[in-house]
């Protein structure tokens, strides 16, 4: 069974939409501060195709916990969203199971534009020891939403992954299963001559080994492939700056890692 359900304050529920494997959801109402769009399902863990906003990616996610919610961002948690989104009075939501196909295919397996700071059940998640300003525009969710705008920084369409100058900078990327990595590319911001780059970081997998990338100053995307690496995280770190460009705002735009389940389910 597949369940979404509008909360307003106080967790109670405005709108409640049930089916079997599939659920698609008309809301015709504006949404207010305080609300959530929660996902509940009795199948978990499980995989899961969502689409919580009608101009956002659908994205192949996997639910470890019976149930996600997810808050309709306001204010300064709105800024790195699309401004179209969770905007005005009709609304489309849909969740259903996800065929066998999209399970064992090779894809992206970093992609969740629906990840949020306080997310421990719909994966991947990301996380990172610091953000710039603690900003929505910053922060380390950015890196996985699929946006790979890399050119500009600042509102949607050019949120990042900020450091906020920190030379210890690190972001991880929780699966929340096994997965197997063979290709990873990594979108690192090129907004010059305001932002600098990254001429070398390190890849550290759950099992700690790790595998050393140098980079260099480009809008293009850095390619990088590997043996295949069964893993249930992957953390980039150990950043080094480029020291002649004198910016120092070094960012990531997105990063991606392809390759396949290790199994079905959790």
């Amino acid at each position: 069974m597949l369940v979404i359900k509008i909360i307003g304050r106080e967790t109670k529920i405005l709108e409640e939409y049930v089916g079997e494997c599939f659920v698609d959801v008309i809301y015709r109402h504006s949404y207010h501060r305080g609300q959530a769009i929660r996902i509940e399902t009795d199948k978990a863990p499980c995989f899961l195709v969502i689409q919580l906003d009608d101009v956002m990616t659908p994205a192949l996610i996997y639910l470890k916990d019976e149930s996600y919610t997810f808050p309709v961002p306001f204010g300064e948690k709105k800024i790195s969203y699309n401004p179209k989104a969770f905007w005005g009075r009709l609304h489309r939501i849909t969740a259903r199971e996800a065929y066998e196909w999209e399970i064992q295919v090779k894809k992206n397996l970093c992609l969740n534009p629906y990840d949020i700071h306080e997310n421990h059940a719909c994966y991947p998640h990301a996380i990172a020891n610091v953000e710039t300003r603690n900003s929505s525009m910053f922060a380390a969710q950015n890196a996985i939403n699929g946006n790979t705008f890399n050119c500009k920084h600042g509102l949607w369409p050019y949120e990042s992954w900020g450091i906020n100058r920190c030379p210890d900078a690190e972001i991880t990327i929780e699966f929340g299963r096994e997965v197997i990595i063979d290709a990873i590319v990594l979108w690192t911001r090129a907004d010059f001559p305001h932002d600098n780059w990254w001429r070398q970081g390190e890849f550290i997998f759950s099992d700690e080994t790790t595998m050393t990338v140098t980079m260099e100053k480009t809008h293009l995307p850095h390619e990088f492939t590997l043996e295949p690496k069964v893993t249930t995280t992957l953390k980039l770190g150990k950043l080094i700056i480029n020291e002649s460009d004198q910016s120092p705002f070094p960012a990531l735009t997105q990063i991606e890692t392809y390759g396949y389940e290790t199994h079905k389910g959790g």
